[in-house]
């Protein structure tokens, strides 16, 4: 069985990702700061791991046994200037490469379809450490699916579209991206791609 290590796990679209890959049937690791924020339906779900994304050996410990890393990393809305998410990603990323794990999918911004002088000034300091992040995960060599999510509603799922290195649309539903984020790691034709994602309509 596929077993997955999702960081991010109780933000907004992380316990999407984390209720899809329980409805998928697949192995779920939740890496978490804080295990009381996972619902008690998905905490007996999942195997809980505590620990900091900025803590090598946490994240190492985090991806020893898996198959595939899901990163969704956020700042729960605080805009401001940030390396959290590009040093949590650096050691996702050297632990993947210690343990010879290959697949990795992570959720960014849309933002980064954009022109940096065209960048909202409010999200401009958030958006910078999402571009250090997503040169991180393209430099790699691992079998990335980068995902640049449009405005995250907080409606039910429905279906999405994705389109490569364009945004196709204006919103996203927080539970469609979450699947997609799961989906995509057993999808081979999304392996080293830029994904554009947003609700069908």
């Amino acid at each position: 069985m596929e077993r997955v290590v999702i960081f991010g796990s109780t933000g907004m679209t992380g316990l999407c990702a984390v209720e899809a890959a329980v409805n998928k049937g697949l192995n779920v690791r939740a890496f978490v700061r804080d295990p009381s924020k996972l619902p008690d339906h998905l905490r007996n779900s999942v195997e809980v791991v505590k620990g900091d994304v900025l803590n090598y050996n946490d994240v190492l410990n985090a991806i020893k046994n898996v198959t595939a890393v899901v990163v969704v990393l956020g700042t729960n809305n605080d805009l401001k200037a940030t390396t959290v998410l590009s040093e949590g990603t650096k050691n996702i990323v050297k632990a993947m490469k210690e343990l010879n794990v290959e697949i990795i999918s992570v959720c960014l911004s849309a933002f980064l379809f954009y022109e940096p002088e065209k960048v909202p000034p409010m999200f401009k300091d958030l958006n910078a450490d999402h571009q250090r992040q997503f040169d991180i995960v393209k430099e790699s060599g691992l079998k990335y699916i980068c995902i640049l999510p449009p405005h995250i509603a907080n409606l039910p799922g429905t279906d999405y579209q994705i389109q490569y290195d364009a945004s196709p649309g204006r919103a996203i539903s927080k539970h469609d991206l979450g699947r997609f984020l799961i989906d995509c790691v057993t999808q081979p034709e999304h392996y080293k791609k830029v994904c554009g994602i947003c609700t069908k309509h």
